[in-house]
């Protein structure tokens, strides 16, 4: 399947925390482009109002639950089976700071550790395990969106950044075990943004500055659409700055 092909309609992608942000943004983009999405979030009401506006722009299945309870993933992947009978695309979006405002490392307990290793990191992985028999007759793509905090020491953001920085490796070391199977793997670092993760990590900052998720997402469909190497970790921000030069 040729690169330029991704955005065909009737291709299907997953999206997790998609019903405000970073994970809206993203899927408002696929569905304009025609892929048939399967979305989910933890709040009902969100989720309720990004499936209705999602809906108006394709063909839309909403799963409400969290990514760190297995049956919920386990019953994304049956929508998407079910429902479209393909997986072209998996976005792991859907991430959790643990606690609010977070705190230093010699303040964080085993109990929110727990809590964000889980969501960040095994929760990605294990959507992946179940969805790999699809995107592998799809030759598909997989998105685990990271955080500058993986590579980068901020305060207060440890716990975070150390779940990314794990999801980052297994992104590595999976693209180097599908090699040959046409699965291909981003990372992707949207960079600071002003969302609503944000503004519950850092509450009272003052975040006016920093750029929107609708801003950012177009630079990951370029990636998902472009030529590349089996993994490949992009900074969208930069992408989009070299768009704006």
């Amino acid at each position: 399947m040729s690169r330029e092909s991704w955005f065909e309609r009737g291709h299907v992608a997953i999206v997790t925390g998609a019903s405000k942000g970073f994970g809206r943004a993203t899927a408002r983009l696929l569905a304009q482009r025609g892929l048939r999405l399967v979305i989910d979030a933890r709040g009902a009401q969100a989720l309720r109002d990004a499936q209705a506006e999602l809906s108006g722009l394709t063909d839309v299945a909403a799963e409400l639950g969290d990514v760190a309870d297995s049956a919920h993933v386990h019953r994304l992947i049956q929508l998407a089976t079910d429902r479209f009978g393909r997986i072209d695309l998996v976005v792991n979006n859907a991430s959790t700071i643990g606690r609010s405002p977070m705190p230093a490392l010699d303040q964080l307990s085993p109990a929110v550790f727990e809590r964000v290793f889980t969501t960040n990191a095994y929760a990605p992985l294990h959507l992946i395990q179940h969805a790999l028999p699809l995107l592998r007759e799809a030759r598909g793509t997989i998105v685990n969106v990271s955080s500058d905090a993986a590579v980068a020491a901020y305060p207060g953001w440890g716990g975070y950044g150390a779940s990314k920085a794990a999801l980052e490796h297994l992104s590595r070391v999976l693209a180097v075990e599908l090699e040959g199977t046409g699965v291909t793997v981003i990372v992707a670092d949207p960079g600071n943004m002003d969302t609503a993760l944000h503004r519950d990590a850092e509450p009272g900052a003052d975040l006016s500055g920093l750029r929107s998720a609708e801003d950012v997402a177009p630079a990951l469909l370029d990636v998902i659409a472009g030529p590349r190497a089996p993994f490949v970790r992009v900074e969208l921000q930069a992408l989009r700055a070299g768009v704006a030069a």
